[in-house]
């Protein structure tokens, strides 16, 4: 018998920074700035479901290490759950971002050669007109803010052959502020690549 698809799908808000010049080459199948991706991605989830299981209102965060360009995988990462999931959450959310869900996030998930760990942890965050930002305390803070364009609306980058999102165009962005300090690493960066959008996840 053909196996049963689970039932899930996923939308919200997004974003990530990384220690790339804007707007990061990797989405284009470069190499990073700096010949090594440092990155963190947060969402949060407006309305979700895991079967009957409802995945509203909570956060989610990936902090992603690589070296040389990232569409070679081999990628080192730590995904962070929200604390507020209870148990059916939380397997749900690992399910999901660690690829075996199906869907987008498997295909990311497919790149990472090595898990540092998986953990639930306090999360903040926040959105204000054209800033995004998280909080993950004495782990991670991170603001990034719109890059408007000639016309004055905001800049986006649709379609590319690598991407976080892929149903939503992603507005390129440049952080205010970006620290992590976790799994040995402790890195800090200001003034680099950002981008944010909608999302929708489904298998």
């Amino acid at each position: 018998m053909p196996q049963q698809t689970l039932s899930w799908q996923l939308e919200g808000r997004y974003f990530e920074t990384c220690n790339c010049d804007t707007a990061c080459p990797c989405v284009w199948l470069q190499a990073p700035s700096e010949g090594e991706c440092k990155l963190l991605v947060a969402w949060h989830i407006d309305a979700g479901h895991w079967e009957n299981s409802q995945l509203d209102n909570l956060n989610v965060a990936l902090a992603c290490y690589a070296v040389g360009n990232m569409i070679n995988g081999g990628w080192n990462a730590a995904l962070y759950i929200d604390e507020r999931a209870d148990d059916t959450q939380t397997a749900a959310l690992t399910q999901i971002f660690s690829g075996q869900a199906g869907g987008h996030p498997a295909i990311l998930a497919g790149f990472i050669g090595h898990i540092w760990g998986i953990q639930k942890t306090a999360m903040h965050y926040q959105e204000h007109e054209d800033t995004r930002s998280l909080n993950i305390p004495g782990i991670a803070e991170a603001e990034i803010r719109s890059i408007k364009g000639i016309n004055g609306q905001v800049s986006q980058i649709s379609n590319p052959p690598l991407c976080v999102v892929t149903s939503h165009p992603s507005t390129v962005a440049k952080s205010t502020r970006y620290r992590y300090r976790d799994h040995g690493q402790d890195w800090e960066f200001s003034e680099r690549n950002g981008y944010h959008s909608a999302f929708v996840y489904q298998p």
